[in-house]
């Protein structure tokens, strides 16, 4: 049992280093129609799907995202390069902050950045943004091995079988993982709360 959960922890850590975000390189220069930018999401992002059936974008979340002006509007129904890289960034933010605090992070970006030819444009800062994920990446797994080994030590005095030990381990090493995702979640929160209000 301790073996395949070592083979698991690995294949996790192996999985993290191959995420990669979508290159602005592969996104079409063209505008895209609402069938086109679901297909292109799904396909592009079928590795962050947890189930095969998962759907990345559909239809009626890109219609919510522009009626609740988290998405630019589109033109006459066709969508740009930058609604692409807005709908990537909602999809990251979507799965742990709400709506409205989606709105306050990207409504300033869409206003100054959206559609600019000159200076800093959308491209730019998607550019700028998702190129430190590699050296997060490796962060990441550190600290995701710092946790398990932890998790590891928890319950070494419990009165339990092997199995029981194993399943306490994963617990506590999930509890951990969350604990993390909650803090960062609250700090997150709080420096949007931060914002301006203009």
């Amino acid at each position: 049992m301790k073996l395949d959960t070592h083979d698991m922890i690995k294949s996790i850590l192996d999985n993290i280093s191959t995420i990669d975000h979508i290159k602005t390189s592969d996104i079409p220069n063209i505008e895209l129609y609402m069938d086109q930018v679901t297909t292109f999401m799904d396909s592009q992002m079928a590795s962050s799907k947890r189930y095969p059936d998962d759907k990345v974008l559909t239809k009626t979340m890109i219609n919510n995202y522009a009626k609740n002006h988290l998405l630019p509007s589109p033109n006459k129904k066709k969508y740009s390069k930058e609604h692409v890289l807005m709908l990537i960034f909602i999809y990251y933010f979507k799965s742990f902050l709400s709506i409205s605090d989606i709105q306050a992070l990207l409504t300033p970006l869409a206003d100054k950045y959206f559609q600019k030819n000159n200076g800093l444009n959308m491209e730019d800062l998607y550019n700028e943004v998702f190129g430190m994920e590699k050296e997060q990446v490796e962060n990441l797994k550190k600290d995701l091995m710092e946790k398990y080994d932890t998790a590891s030590e928890s319950f070494a005095d419990a009165d339990a079988d092997e199995k029981d030990r194993e399943f306490l381990t994963m617990f506590s090493f999930i509890c951990l993982l969350s604990f993390d995702v909650y803090m960062k979640k609250q700090l997150i929160e709080s420096i949007i709360d931060s914002f301006p209000s203009d």
